[in-house]
């Protein structure tokens, strides 16, 4: 029997897909990817993926439990209990905040799946939410598959940044649900003072309006910043939740463990969307990421030293480049404005990412791809040893900043 080739059959996608902006850093991985194929040396600084190795005590745990056929059936989607006590003792130990391990913690699939399926949860058509311009991706883009609207405030760190987000909350109708704020911040580094948390408490209060904070970066700290919890600030449970993972500190970016701590109420939605959605982590990634938080505590100021040293390095470079950038106190980013003098006429910077892919072997990520304030920016990570990142550094130099030949140099100093 023939088939009817006139009517091919349409693929009818949902409209979330739809709603979602384009994904811009779908150009630079496709790129990469074909230079890659080709043989050529690019040094990746676009995405915040470490390279440094978990430690050998975790993965040898790992290994251990993987073993025990007793840990190869399903696991729980809210996380083992031993696990999710952990993560409550470590917040009483650093932050001083009593969590109940059985309430107000939840282990997810790294905080990216955490995050967007609190989304999910707690929005849907007709809410809104607030974020500050420049964001993750990930913050624009949960909220909007969940269907809510996403109102971009241009980022700040200060009161005259939480007197922007109030005057959207005086002038919105409904009022936003949920405010979203990521200390310290990807893309930009950002880090705020502890007194940030509780004027922005005290606001959502006034308004009825939920928090969720990012402090996927929070272990990541430089020349004695110490990184504020929002769960750290008088009445945060009340009205919010905070997300962390073990991908930064601890090298584990792979192992995809997160967790969700605070309001029982918004763990509570969480715990029910994930009871749906999945089983949970394998278990001996659980098992193993105890170990990590109990023999490891001196891991993420090591990785964080390490981080520094490669801050101090990329800052250098950008000196040499004549960019503007303010030095992080936190994160595993440096935050950069190009020098308009490196750029071509109508060239954005995804457009000059690409360029210096192609012409210094070096891969970053456009500004642009975070909110129309990062257009002119671009994010550096600093995930490659120092050795690379010099390397890159000068690569990009060499480009930007082409010099004559030696001879040539020569014979006019002679003149």
């Amino acid at each position: 029997m023939s088939s009817n080739n006139n009517h091919p059959f349409k693929i009818d996608v949902s409209g979330r897909i739809s709603r979602l902006p384009p994904y811009l850093f779908a150009r630079i991985n496709k790129m990469k990817y074909e230079k890659r194929v080709k043989g050529e040396d690019i040094i990746d600084l676009g995405m915040g993926n470490p390279t440094d190795p978990t430690p050998k005590v975790v993965v040898e745990k790992l290994a251990e439990a993987a073993l025990d056929p007793r840990n190869h059936r399903y696991s729980v989607s809210n996380g083992i209990a031993g696990l999710r006590k952990e993560m409550a003792k470590k917040y009483k130990q650093k932050y001083g905040v009593e969590l109940d391990p059985e309430t107000e913690v939840i282990a997810t699939i790294g905080s990216k799946e955490g995050f967007s399926h609190l989304c999910l949860a707690m929005l849907g058509p007709g809410d809104t939410i607030v974020v500050g311009d420049p964001a993750f991706p990930i913050h624009i883009y949960a909220p909007a598959m969940a269907g809510a609207n996403v109102i971009r405030v241009p980022l700040g760190n200060d009161e005259a940044f939480l007197e922007r987000i109030e005057r959207v909350f005086n002038e919105l109708y409904p009022k936003p649900k949920l405010l979203i704020l990521n200390y310290p911040h990807n893309p930009t580094a950002m880090t705020i003072e502890p007194g940030f948390w509780e004027k922005a408490i005290a606001m959502c209060k006034r308004h009825g309006v939920m928090i969720i904070s990012d402090l996927a970066y929070g272990e990541i700290c430089f020349d004695g910043y110490k990184a504020p919890s929002f769960l750290a600030a008088e009445g945060a449970k009340d009205i919010g939740v905070e997300f962390t993972t073990m991908s930064k500190s601890y090298n584990m970016a792979g192992w995809r463990v997160g967790f969700c701590c605070g309001n029982a109420e918004m763990v509570k939605a969480l715990a029910t969307i994930k009871g749906y959605y999945d089983y949970g982590m394998f278990a001996p990634i659980q098992i193993a990421s105890v170990i990590a938080m109990r023999a490891c505590k001196d891991i993420p100021e090591e990785q964080s030293r390490l981080y520094q040293e490669r801050r101090d390095v990329v800052c250098h470079g950008l000196d040499k480049l004549g960019w503007t950038y303010e030095k992080p106190l936190a994160s595993m980013f440096v935050w950069a404005k190009i020098n308009p003098a490196h750029l071509k006429k109508d060239e954005g910077s995804l457009e000059f990412c690409l360029r210096m892919m192609d012409e210094a072997g070096v891969s970053l990520s456009p500004g642009k791809a975070f909110g129309e304030n990062g257009e002119g920016w671009v994010r550096i990570a600093l995930v490659e040893n120092e050795h690379r990142l010099k390397q890159a550094m000068r690569n990009l130099d060499r480009t930007l900043n082409p010099r004559p030949p030696k001879s040539k140099r020569a014979a006019a100093a002679a003149k």
